[in-house]
């Protein structure tokens, strides 16, 4: 993990390997919370981590339940024949 140091209204750059270019910067420091602006463009889903892993958690439910497999590989009751 990459740590940086940054005051309010300073920025960092990531560029994926596509030229994609996210823009993250400090714009508030309360306490012991910062609030963070984040520019992107459209195509790059910028989540919380929180809710990044709701969303992981339901792709995977929603493929296994396309393969007919659960979540669990091959646990369970499966089909009836």
């Amino acid at each position: 993990m990459l740590v940086l140091a940054r005051c309010i209204d300073e920025s960092i750059e990531i560029t994926g390997t596509d030229g994609a270019r996210v823009v993250v910067t400090v714009v508030e420091i309360r306490g012991q919370k910062v609030r963070l602006g984040i520019s992107a463009p459209i195509e790059v889903e910028v989540n919380r981590s929180e809710i990044q892993k709701l969303i992981d958690e339901r792709r995977r439910k929603a493929a296994n339940d396309s393969t007919g497999r659960d979540a669990g590989g091959g646990g369970g009751r499966g089909r009836e024949r």
